[in-house]
């Protein structure tokens, strides 16, 4: 099994399969726009923009799951992120992390990188580096930014 099983709606409303990012590395990040780590969508797009031609993809999972830190609908939390930060790469629909409602991709992904302690997703902003055969390779916690993943996207993206 790999994230290429799965599919979710765009913040756009459009149903979009994981298999469409066959071949590409993947940086999947859940996100809140009043969270104190909403900046980092900043590094982000960095990101996308520094590495998106050598096959990196950044998707966002908007959640409101943690203190009430995303409550706008996908309309709102897609101009917030253009307006304030930019944002270009794949934004999808504001889903649950964890928990009964939570959208099995991230069922998936936790299990195959649990978290310290836990195997739920703590808070806003974890990362999920996948390679090109759609396998998780590492999990980030929401504290670590994402120029400090430049190294783990750079080898993802030789192998």
């Amino acid at each position: 099994m790999s994230i290429y099983h799965f599919s979710a709606k765009t913040i756009m409303g459009d149903d979009k399969s994981l298999n469409d990012y066959k071949g590409k590395v993947l940086l999947i990040v859940n996100t809140a726009s009043e969270c104190g780590f909403t900046p980092q969508f900043e590094g982000l797009q960095t990101l996308y923009e520094q590495y998106n031609n050598q096959g990196l993809e950044i998707i966002g999972f908007p959640c409101n799951q943690f203190n009430n830190q995303d409550p706008g609908n996908d309309k709102e939390i897609s101009a917030f992120c253009e307006r304030n930060y930019g944002v270009t790469f794949q934004m999808f629909s504001k889903v649950d992390v964890k928990g009964d409602n939570a959208h099995p991709l991230f069922v998936y992904l936790t299990k195959e990188v649990p978290g310290m302690l836990t195997k739920q997703i703590k808070w806003n902003f974890t990362k999920f580096l996948i390679d090109r055969n759609g396998e998780v390779i590492n999990r980030y916690a929401p504290q670590t930014k994402p120029e400090n993943l430049q190294k783990d996207i750079e080898n993802a993206l030789d192998e």
